[in-house]
């Protein structure tokens, strides 16, 4: 018996070693997952799944959101992310964020350049800013519970989010019309998940757009738009058809 166990050692070590997500000579890409404001990396896990059975390498971790500003959270902690995927090699490194992530992607992307980037989803992003941020900043509990980066959040001409300018990319933008916040709604101008309008996720720069039954919460959850999600980074657009309750190719619209 001992016999056998030692000649099945090694003939195990004598193996070569196995790769977990690609197959040898296959190029590698790398996911960064970027959760919104006041939320873990475990909102994102769905779509972490998803995207590690497709092969992709996936980094997601929860980010202090709500201890410091939307400057502080972008530099250091997309730093991580691409410190992590860097160590794979990748041919493309892409972004999946949702809410308050997709505004650190923007904001990372102004004066740094990632050589091997592929393409960005944002889920529900307030790329135009926040009219709840701008009713609720003042009062103590949103301060307490969305921090710094809740207060940098505004629709006004001066927040850091009027001041991010365009990216260079392509950019897929899925946001919800369905809002479990009625109370929210009704400050919030024209559709709307509960939290971020229609209007304000679009960016000028945007390569593909679509609305989708779904609201601000658990919109990363969906298996429609997990699916939209891993279409768009193949092929830098969303797949067509009737599962969307809205869809458009925007080109380059005004903001």
């Amino acid at each position: 018996m001992k016999r056998l166990l030692f000649f099945t050692m090694i003939i195990l070590m004598s193996l070569p070693p196995t790769v977990s997500t690609a197959r040898a000579g296959e190029s590698v890409e790398c996911v960064i997952l970027l959760h919104g404001l006041g939320r873990t990396s475990y909102s994102m896990n769905k779509i972490e799944d998803e995207l590690t059975r497709d092969g992709y390498h996936v980094w997601n971790e929860t980010y202090p959101s709500t201890k410091e500003n939307i400057e502080t959270l972008a530099v250091r902690h997309i730093k991580t992310g691409l410190s992590f995927c860097e160590a794979f090699g990748p041919a493309k490194i892409h972004f999946v964020t949702h809410s308050l992530g997709g505004i650190l992607v923007r904001y990372y992307l102004q004066t740094r350049r990632i050589p091997d980037l592929g393409n960005i989803v944002m889920l529900s992003p307030p790329n135009k800013g926040s009219e709840l941020a701008d009713h609720l900043k003042d009062i103590y509990f949103y301060k307490i519970l969305t921090g710094p980066a809740g207060q940098q959040l505004g629709t006004d001409s001066d927040s850091i989010i009027k001041q991010i300018k365009p990216i260079k990319g392509h950019i897929g933008i899925i946001t919800g019309d369905r809002s479990l916040d009625p109370w929210f709604s009704t400050i919030i101008p024209g559709e709307d998940d509960g939290k971020v309008s229609i209007e304000s996720a679009k960016l000028a720069e945007m390569s593909d757009f679509l609305v989708v039954d779904s609201g601000h919460t658990f919109i990363m959850r969906s298996e429609t738009v997990i699916d939209q999600v891993k279409y768009f980074l193949k092929n830098n657009l969303f797949r067509k058809g009737i599962i969307i309750k809205i869809t458009m190719n925007p080109g380059r619209e005004s903001q």
